[in-house]
């Protein structure tokens, strides 16, 4: 009998100059970008990814390098999912807009599945964000369990 889903039993080092993406709808990005020159210092040690405008505002303003990828409503959502996939990222600063639905929204979805899937941190606001960036762990090394995809495939496939 397969299982309906893969076991948390693969061990992944997220490392200490942490991946972190940048993301936030329209209403937010003012938001977002308050919070970004905040913690700009932090921020600059290390590897920053976008989506769209948020990635060029972000690299204007405080002239940070981020990575830009597409916008959100043209699958730059699920071009940072991939990278979650690929264990390629390893925090999601996402704030995204409660009063405003998007054309994409099953991409968000999709987006933050795959961020509880794979057992990335996310953060959704300020506050979180907050949290997040000034946990002792951003700089360390973290030890953390992820799905056993490869050994869920097998058992699904008989091979």
């Amino acid at each position: 009998m397969t299982e309906s889903r893969p076991r948390r039993s693969v061990r992944r080092t997220l490392p200490e100059r942490k991946r972190i993406a940048l993301i936030a709808h329209d209403g937010k990005k003012a938001e977002l970008l308050e919070w970004a020159e905040r913690w700009r210092e932090t921020l600059a040690d290390h590897e920053l990814i976008g989506t769209g405008t948020t990635a060029r505002r972000i690299a204007d303003t405080l002239g940070l390098s981020v990575a830009g990828l597409m916008s959100g409503p043209l699958g730059g959502d699920q071009q940072i999912g991939a990278l979650i996939t690929e264990q390629k990222l390893d925090l999601l600063i996402f704030f995204w807009d409660p009063f405003a639905p998007q054309p994409h929204d099953p991409d968000v979805k999709a987006l933050l599945r795959l961020a509880a899937l794979w057992n990335i941190p996310v953060a959704c606001n300020a506050a979180s964000a907050d949290f997040l960036i000034s946990s002792p762990w951003l700089t360390q090394a973290y030890e953390m369990t992820i799905p056993d995809a490869g050994a869920w495939i097998s058992s699904r496939t008989g091979e």
